[in-house]
């Protein structure tokens, strides 16, 4: 318990609370936190004070009554919200959900009793210590996620709670217990009244995890053919092919777990060969091919991510990297240049990170010479941006104002020859003057004035 600190604000609320006479503790995931040696994000408080009671003794301090008819309030001190719950028992949970109501109770552990797992049930004060009545601290020790009293009852009242034991499964790297896993499994069907945003949250904060890979745990608990399909057929797709020793699923999550800690990049991962079950082809020699699975990997993520509802920047990007995450790049500039130009600069070095976590999860054999390519490609990109070489329009020294006072009319015309010009600047980066390309322009402009004549 000697883990365990109250921060200074936190103390206020709860002796404010205790010198009227009314209970409170610290609970929930700071106590957790605190007791697996991390620093909680946020504290939460529980008390036996009723909401009016709260608002009366906190009148003093800026209160948002963020669900006062559940028995939460928030006090401000600091600029840092603070939730403060009255002990409560919750009703029915009629959408698997929300409770129809709640009750608010003088005692803790019936409050700790509604909680999801064992280890978010435990609470702490001062004066009485480490209040543990389900054993939270001891599957603490033993890293396991298991779900306070009957798994089947707490996943009835609130389904978003199976993927949230994987994600805690992810975060902490902790087993999920054997009776909380079945659960999951004879449950999975209740993912479907969960909101999609919800599940993006909590999908996204997987792949954000120490651990990627158990996203795995989706697919194996039956949650993800309720609202990703598409990753059920990966691991049921086998791969007969020299460069695969594992079906795609097995893949995908060996990549993830090769990967830099990056949402745009792991979700791309995530997605970069979900066409590959739709493109598959088998030669009569029993070899699987998968051509042009990319394009259509991409049309998957687009498909997927737009139903589980992420912002159009992120799908963007993530489409680029995924058709191009077979792109061939040459260790030459040009070849550099032109993906640099296609893709800009943060997506060109992710795609960089993306080929190489794909690659790791490849017969190395085979693919260990593309892994050892890929640092130097990376160099030489950098000594391209370092050293400011033309790679795209915006670099040249000649813009489209130029080429109007040199006669060009605003067309694809103009376009064109902007780049025509940037292929042979990729080339020779030094002739990227305004009078040496002011000198090609006027030229090409009068060689297609006379092809136009003839």
């Amino acid at each position: 318990m000697n883990n365990i600190v109250i921060p200074d604000d936190v103390k206020i609320i709860i002796n404010k609370l205790n010198n009227v006479g009314f209970k409170a503790y610290m609970a929930g995931g700071c106590v957790r936190d605190s007791l697996m040696g991390r620093i909680p994000h946020d504290y939460d408080v529980t008390t036996n004070a009723k909401p009016n009671d709260m608002l009366e003794i906190f009148k003093d301090f800026k209160i948002i009554e963020t669900g006062i008819k559940h028995g939460t309030v928030t006090v401000v001190i600091n600029n840092i919200n603070y939730e403060v719950t009255t002990f409560r028992i919750d009703g029915d949970y009629s959408d698997n959900r929300h409770p129809d109501s709640v009750k608010f109770v003088d005692d803790i552990t019936l409050d700790l009793s509604r909680r999801d797992f064992t280890i978010n049930a435990m609470a702490y004060n001062e004066e009485e210590g480490l209040i543990d009545p389900f054993n939270g601290s001891y599957d603490l020790q033993n890293r396991l996620i298991k779900c306070v009293g009957n798994p089947n009852e707490r996943f009835e009242e609130d389904a978003l709670r199976m993927l949230r034991a994987q994600r805690f499964s992810a975060q902490l790297n902790f087993e999920i217990d054997m009776d909380t896993w079945i659960s999951i499994s004879q449950n999975s069907l209740l993912i479907k009244n969960v909101s999609t945003e919800r599940i993006n949250a909590e999908l996204c904060k997987i792949l954000l995890s120490h651990d990627p890979w158990k996203i795995q745990s989706l697919y194996f608990s039956k949650l993800s053919k309720y609202f990703f399909p598409e990753f059920d057929a990966m691991w049921e797709c086998e791969q007969n092919t020299p460069w695969h020793f594992t079906d795609v699923g097995n893949h995908t999550v060996t990549a993830l777990e090769n990967s830099k800690n990056d949402l745009v990049l792991r979700l791309a991962i995530l997605f970069h060969d979900t066409g590959k079950p739709f493109a598959k082809t088998t030669t009569t020699e029993g070899i699987d091919h998968f051509y042009h699975h990319p394009i259509k990997s991409a049309e998957i993520a687009k498909d997927i991510m737009t139903r589980l509802h992420f912002d159009n920047q992120t799908i963007a990007d993530v489409i680029t990297l995924v058709s191009h995450h077979d792109a061939t790049i040459d260790l030459n500039k040009r070849s550099i240049k032109r993906m640099l130009n296609k893709m800009g600069e943060e997506l060109f070095f992710k795609l960089l990170d993306l080929q190489y976590a794909d690659c790791s999860a490849q017969n190395l054999e085979l693919s260990q010479e593309k892994i050892d390519l890929l640092p130097q490609v990376r160099e030489m990109a950098k000594t391209i941006l370092e050293e400011k070489e033309p790679f795209g329009i915006k670099d040249l020294a000649i813009n489209g104002n130029d080429m109007i006072e040199l006669g060009y009319k605003p067309s694809k015309e103009l376009g064109d020859t902007l780049s025509t010009m940037l292929e042979l600047v990729i080339d020779n980066p030094e002739i990227n003057t305004k009078n040496q390309l002011q000198a090609i322009a006027s030229k090409l402009l009068t060689d297609s004035t006379i092809c136009g004549k003839l």
